[in-house]
């Protein structure tokens, strides 16, 4: 893998954790409220599992599983 191709991709992972973290945020305020919209609540939940799956795509393609 070339350095700038990893480099790309570890700031893509910093941002999508960023961003992750804020959902998390998010849905815990939300579903703190006695007036929760719970619609909104399943897409904040829905996009935050969208975000850990390409998160872990990315660190699948940093660290790739080493045959022994």
């Amino acid at each position: 893998m070339k350095r700038i191709d990893e480099r790309e991709l570890r700031d893509e992972l910093v941002r999508l954790r960023a961003e992750h973290r804020e959902l998390d945020d998010q849905i815990i305020l939300l579903e703190d409220s006695s007036t929760a919209d719970q619609l909104l609540v399943k897409r904040l939940k829905k996009k935050k599992l969208a975000i850990k799956d390409r998160m872990m795509a990315i660190e699948d393609q940093l660290l790739p599983d080493i045959i022994a």
